[in-house]
């Protein structure tokens, strides 16, 4: 490739390689949680009914988030291949066609999404108080939703050269920005006003707005990814066409899991707020603790991409055995860790004994399946990249709509609270199990494919 990005992940020891991509992914998935928790953590000084507020708004919140994540997959996966293939023209008119593609996007989101917030929350058991305070929020986060997805799609193409740390940084910078905006916002802190769970909103939106600006510049000056010629229909169908083979089953999938989280919302809404609270607190505590493996799904995208594309099937093999291997070794960390600091962690958050109650009982639980759920992550995010769309959506139907769901229901109906939490703990396990047999089966065939090939059949 005479200019732009070299392939940088076919050449080199494969577990170093993934510890070093994964690390400043680790450092940027943290600034996700911490930005997360930090919306939680102040709001929760408001008030139950607040907290309860901006729980009900994290379904939705990971609906917009899925689409521009599941497109980010698509974006990342062609582009990694095309990098992997030397070919950097199609490199630059991949990237700039995704973002135009993720403009449309946030157009349709910001539409739909400020006309349906009363009757969308009345659907997930929101009264009509926490629906005042929701639409507080949801108001200004959806006019900023622009912030939101262009950037991640941004640096799902970065991410597609093989560089994390940029990402990386980009993710923690917008972290520290709202850690410091939020408390000044939400309380009125020196010369602002007191604005709840306004402030938080506009927090978070000033806070994604650095991250789309930071991402521009990378993509455009720094790594040459964006072309300025005016691309004709065709061409954007040409660029579109690829990425939503794999985005769209990818966002499908992706919005299945906050579908699922939207219902069991709702079911734990008949306990009561503080149940509803705390199962919002525990998800983002959850997502903090998966925080290594996710991490580590995310890179696996560049590095399968990029030797599928070289043909280099024993590199496959080996990263996706380390991958799995490292997912259960920190899972059986997390369930120790997480039994000891349940009860220290829920009261950071809250000092409501209901609220506290259902977060340990949840962390005391659900931990035990954390192994193979990032299995699952790692086997679905390759599968996609293996041009397996539909295998990593059908898996995914499976966890959650033949699971999770149903599940959770009879559990409740059976044990309560506990039979929810246990229900989730089954449905994380069996779906990593069936991923990893799935995968295997998918990475033999395409070596077997590639030796007949090779052998002239």
């Amino acid at each position: 490739m005479s200019s732009g990005k070299k392939a940088m992940l076919v050449e080199g020891a494969v577990g170093k390689m993934l510890f070093r991509m994964a690390v400043p992914m680790v450092f940027g998935m943290l600034g996700i949680v911490v930005f997360n928790l930090a919306d939680t953590f102040f709001v929760a000084q408001l008030g139950t009914p607040e907290l309860a507020a901006l729980s009900f708004t994290f379904p939705v919140v990971l609906v917009v988030g899925s689409i521009a994540m599941g497109l980010g997959v698509g974006v990342s996966a062609v582009i990694s291949r095309a990098i992997g293939k030397g070919d950097h023209n199609r490199v630059q008119r991949l990237t700039t066609d995704s973002l135009v593609l993720a403009l449309l996007i946030v157009v349709v989101a910001v539409i739909l999404g400020i006309f349906t917030i009363n009757p969308l929350f009345t659907q997930l058991g929101a009264t009509p108080e926490i629906i005042a305070l929701i639409r507080q929020y949801m108001t200004i986060w959806y006019l900023g939703a622009v912030f939101v997805i262009v950037p991640m799609v941004g640096n799902n193409a970065i991410r597609a050269t093989g560089d994390t740390k940029t990402p990386g940084m980009i993710m923690v910078v917008a972290a520290a920005i709202n850690i410091v905006l939020d408390p000044i916002l939400i309380f009125g802190l020196g010369p602002f006003p007191m604005l709840g769970l306004k402030g938080a909103a506009i927090a978070t939106v000033i806070a994604r707005a650095t991250t789309l600006i930071v991402a521009l510049w990378v993509l455009i000056y720094r790594d040459k990814m964006v072309s300025f010629e005016l691309p004709s229909y065709k061409t954007l169908l040409a660029s579109w066409s690829p990425v939503l083979y794999i985005g769209l089953p990818a966002a499908g999938t992706k919005i299945i899991f906050p579908f699922a989280i939207g219902v069991v919302t709702r079911l734990l809404a008949s306990y009561g707020p503080s149940a509803v609270a705390a199962f919002g607190v525990a998800t983002r505590i959850e997502f903090f603790a998966l925080i290594a493996v996710i991490a580590l799904s995310t890179v696996v995208g560049p590095f399968v991409g990029q030797n599928w594309a070289a043909n280099l099937y024993d590199r496959l093999e080996l990263g996706m055995k380390y991958s799995t291997r490292f997912s259960m070794l920190w899972g059986v960390v997390l369930f120790v860790f997480l039994v000891v600091l349940a009860r220290p962690l829920a009261l950071l958050f809250s000092d409501d004994p209901g609220v506290v109650s259902t977060i340990v009982l949840y962390l005391w639980l659900v931990p035990i399946s954390y192994g193979l759920q990032g299995v699952f992550q790692i086997s679905t995010t390759a599968l996609n990249v293996f041009h397996r769309p539909m295998h990593s959506a059908a898996l995914t139907v499976v966890q959650m709509f033949v699971l999770y769901i149903p599940l959770t229901y009879i559990g409740s109906s059976l044990f309560g609270l506990k039979g929810i939490f246990a229900a989730i703990v089954a449905a994380y396990a069996f779906s990593g199990i069936l991923s990893y047999l799935v995968l295997r089966r998918v990475m033999a065939g395409e070596k077997r494919r590639y030796q007949a090939l090779n052998a002239g059949i």
